[in-house]
């Protein structure tokens, strides 16, 4: 690692998919770049590993695509639930068709270490804190008792963003919210090439949750095995994610042949925008620190990835980020996680799932409807497509954020 000075074009902190993709584009477009991690690289996070062929996609433009598929790929999604089971492969689109996996210790730690190879000056147990805003611009703030200062600053922190929450983001919990535990699961069937969810988890009392539960081999002879609730502050879900994921274990246990659970952690992610404050004059905050999840599928890393990309695009362009960057947000994402939003506040209604869940898993209306939910569900709608069920979701996420208009949004 190079040692560290007092000013850079750009300084990221945060090394996670989203930190480490922007530095990587930091880079490539010429900026002296700092890239900061608060821990050592390859610790643990919560996280399914899941990467969609919207993920493979972006991780083509950094040259790693091949890297993870190679080391093992996967052809879409098995759903499961209420007697029965529907395959929905990865769909013809501009992402391609094949996915992968990497457990976050390993994923993360490619990403940081290439940054570092392509040209950033990378610091790992180095927490960027105290800083210092005048006039809505970031002047400075301290790394290791040394003021760090930069022309422009990307926040990616993670959910915690604590970094952010001192620049004055906020986090808007009446919207929905995850909250999910994960472990890593040895089993005989980690290479199998397909993501299983299942949608209709229940507690060990039998009763229903508001989320779901997902198996995601990954290739290394472990599979990831976790389960995930939505929650808001006026409907919260009342549960023990931890609990939830051993009773969900011990259902698939045979079935998988799986061992006992390791490394099991939990989190809460903010999702779909939620968060307000999230740029300054010469900062700006992006990934899971900026709520980039889906809200139908905890899914966040391939909007990590593309905001990163967003973000180093739009630094120099003239344009004062304290606006820019919330409305390029918007553009991009905006309707789109308002009807996943608005999608995924049903789910916490108790009476719902028991009413759609058997409508749409079994007979022909589950075989026909599913795999179109499983493309909604990995992100892979496109603004070029033109598909039916492409347009009716265009046009439900345009009616939906005229209702909401005044739903927070990266406001």
């Amino acid at each position: 690692m190079s040692p560290m000075k007092q000013f850079y074009d750009l300084v990221v902190i945060g090394a996670g998919p989203a930190g480490s993709a922007a530095a990587i584009h930091g880079v490539a477009a010429g900026h002296d770049v700092l890239l900061l991690e608060s821990g050592e690289l390859g610790r643990d996070k919560t996280c399914g590993d899941g990467l969609t062929p919207r993920a493979i996609h972006e991780l083509a433009k950094l040259g790693l695509a091949h890297t993870l598929t190679s080391h093992y790929a996967n052809h879409g999604l098995k759903l499961h639930g209420y007697g029965g089971s529907v395959t929905a492969p990865w769909p013809d689109s501009a992402y391609g068709r094949v996915g992968s996996a990497m457990p976050r210790t390993r994923f993360d730690e490619l990403l940081a270490r290439t940054a570092a190879e392509r040209g950033a000056t990378l610091m790992t147990s180095a927490t960027a804190h105290s800083p210092v805003v005048t006039d809505g611009r970031l002047t400075e703030f301290t790394v290791e008792e040394r003021q760090i200062r930069a022309k422009w600053v990307i926040v990616a922190d993670g959910v915690r963003s604590t970094f952010g929450k001192a620049l004055g983001r906020k986090w808007h919990q009446g919207e929905v919210y995850g909250i999910a535990a994960r472990s890593y699961v040895d089993s005989p069937r980690s290479t199998e090439p397909w993501m299983h969810s299942h949608v209709e988890l229940r507690d060990a009392a039998g009763t229903l949750q508001p989320g779901y539960g997902w198996v995601f081999p990954l290739g290394d002879g472990r599979l990831n095995l976790g389960c995930g609730a939505l929650s808001t502050t006026a409907r919260p879900a009342k549960l023990n994610t931890k609990k939830l994921l051993t009773h969900y274990t011990d259902t698939l246990r045979e079935e998988w042949g799986l061992g006992q659970p390791q490394a099991v952690a939990s989190a809460l992610l903010p999702m779909g925008g939620a968060v307000s404050n999230v740029a300054g004059e010469n900062w700006l905050i992006i990934g899971d620190a900026a709520a980039g999840v889906n809200p139908l599928n905890g899914e966040g890393i391939d909007y990590g990835l593309e905001m990163a990309d967003l973000a180093v695009n739009l630094l120099g362009s003239g344009d004062d980020l304290r606006s820019a960057w919330p409305a390029l947000l918007r553009e991009q994402y905006g309707e789109a996680f308002l009807l996943a939003r608005t999608a995924a506040r049903l789910l916490t209604y108790p009476k719902f799932l028991p009413a759609v869940g058997p409508l749409a898993l079994r007979g022909p209306v589950g075989a026909a409807l599913m795999p179109a939910a499983a493309r909604l569900m990995a992100n892979l709608v496109t603004d070029e497509d033109r598909d039916l069920m492409a347009r009716l979701w265009r046009t439900g996420g345009h009616a939906v954020s005229l209702a909401r208009r005044g739903s927070p949004l990266w406001s």
